[in-house]
């Protein structure tokens, strides 16, 4: 019996997509490619979600490796909550969860730099019972550690949990720690996913 919802952030509860915004904002084609390989598709961005370098070291990093120049790389930096928005029709799943007994986490990748600006932004977060974030797990899905941590800080029992990600590979990760997994590849509307999943009602 499902007790718990994990939620991961980023593109289930809060789009980011990067390419998408750049295009919105009419950045030169080469730029928008050149921004998205030599700065989100970097390892650095990964340590940088698993609390392993900070934002001043990761700009120091691709000034060297890449073309783009530093004042380029900072103002991406500085347009990471910019990029966020909210996916309203996610959120408002999760009063309706709250008042049908279920206890609600996260679970996601995300940098601890912008992580208090993100929590005290959105109201939504005061819905959560507890939560982890790759930088202060010093550990990023699809690792077991990550999920490992979340379930030992608040006693979970794997097999009362529900994950949810927008991304298969992490969703398969938590399967084979007994969790129950939805995929949601981004869509900004999961209410029917969730409903098959815990057999219920969310309007």
């Amino acid at each position: 019996m499902i007790k718990n919802v994990v939620f991961d952030l980023g593109n289930v509860l809060l789009s980011f997509i990067p390419s998408e915004y750049f295009d919105k904002k009419k950045y030169p084609e080469n730029i928008k490619t050149r921004i998205l390989s030599d700065i989100f598709h970097s390892e650095e961005w990964q340590m940088l979600d698993r609390g392993e370098i900070t934002t001043d070291e990761v700009i120091d990093i691709l000034t060297i490796k890449s073309s783009l120049k530093r004042e380029e790389i900072a103002l991406v930096f500085h347009l990471r909550t910019d990029i966020l928005f909210p996916l309203d029709n996610n959120i408002k799943l999760l009063p309706v969860l709250k008042k049908k007994g279920y206890k609600l986490y996260f679970l996601s990748n995300f940098p601890l730099d912008i992580f208090d600006e993100v929590t005290s932004g959105y109201y939504f977060f005061k819905y959560f019972d507890g939560g982890v974030i790759s930088a202060q797990a010093k550990s990023s899905k699809p690792d077991s550690r990550i999920y490992k941590i979340l379930i030992k800080k608040y006693s979970l029992i794997p097999e009362e949990c529900l994950f949810i990600d927008d991304l298969e590979i992490n969703v398969k990760a938590s399967e084979t720690l007994g969790m129950t997994g939805i995929t949601t590849f981004g869509s900004s509307d999961i209410s029917k996913e969730i409903e098959e999943a815990l057999g219920l009602s969310t309007k």
